[in-house]
């Protein structure tokens, strides 16, 4: 497994953009599909992104297609996700995932192929 540390959350208005970054360490990261998952108070971990081991493929949610762009650079073991229009249904704790080795992208969008997570960051979006 490969620890993940999360930075960038805080607090934005409505319609601005925040970046959130996670560092990968532990392992080769560039063994690893990646993913960023989110969860608001009271609400179930939902998937928000995912990016390939090499970066040629993505997979983003319904809820952030064409707002969020995940992306990564495996010279520096790190994972990025630049969020814009920014809305307050867009509040949640913001956590970074590295998938299990012995699952494919084509489970990018599951939760319980994720067996690395780090402790999240927290976005808030103001109206």
């Amino acid at each position: 497994q490969v620890q993940l540390v999360e930075s960038g959350g805080g607090l934005v208005q409505a319609g601005g953009s925040l970046r959130l970054s996670c560092a990968v360490s532990g392992r080769t990261f560039s063994w690893y599909n990646m993913a960023w998952f989110r969860q608001a108070p009271g609400k179930e971990r939902s998937f928000a992104a995912a990016i390939s081991r090499n970066g040629d493929t993505t997979s983003y949610g319904d809820s952030v297609k064409g707002r969020f762009t995940i992306s990564r650079d495996n010279a520096k073991n790190t994972v990025y996700l630049q969020m814009n229009s920014l809305e307050p249904e867009d509040t949640a704790v913001y956590l970074c995932a590295a998938m299990s080795l012995v699952w494919d992208f084509s489970a990018a969008k599951t939760r319980q192929a994720y067996n690395s997570w780090g402790q999240g960051t927290q976005v808030t979006v103001s109206p």
